[in-house]
């Protein structure tokens, strides 16, 4: 079952670096704000988008796999019918690297088969909940 209690929430915030999956370049989107967000609150962002070099003054990469540092939350801003390869992605990660220990699914983002996959292999989930809008409210 997805985190939904405002402590467990509150208690991913203690994160350093999050991967944007569907990080936009275009100001006005969600995809851009939000991170751009996410940012200006101290977390590092790493923009994972493969139509870009650069997102947010930040090194953009083709996918989570060729990501080179660690990630702590995956944020997820893609179509639900994405988002199950994408947390495979990062449970695949997290079992290589051991630095994935979440994974965030956007507002309007659900697959309730990719979370019961996430915590099995030990990953806390959230989806369908804007990692601004609980930031703001919480921290």
């Amino acid at each position: 079952m997805p985190i939904t209690s405002d402590d467990d929430i509150r208690a991913l915030f203690d994160a350093e670096t999050v991967a944007v999956v569907g990080c936009s370049a275009t100001p006005g989107k969600p995809a851009h704000d939000v991170p751009a967000y996410i940012q200006r609150q101290g977390y590092r962002v790493v923009p994972v988008n493969p139509f870009h070099d650069e997102i947010l003054g930040e090194t953009a990469y083709d996918s989570l796999a060729d990501v080179d540092e660690d990630v702590d939350i995956v944020d997820v801003f893609r179509p639900s019918e994405e988002a199950g390869d994408i947390v495979d992605a990062a449970i695949e990660r997290a079992d290589a690297r051991g630095d994935v220990a979440a994974v965030w699914l956007q507002l309007g983002i659900r697959d309730d088969d990719a979370a019961a996959r996430a915590e099995e292999a030990g990953l806390s989930f959230v989806q369908d909940r804007c990692f601004k809008v609980e930031h703001s409210r919480l921290a």
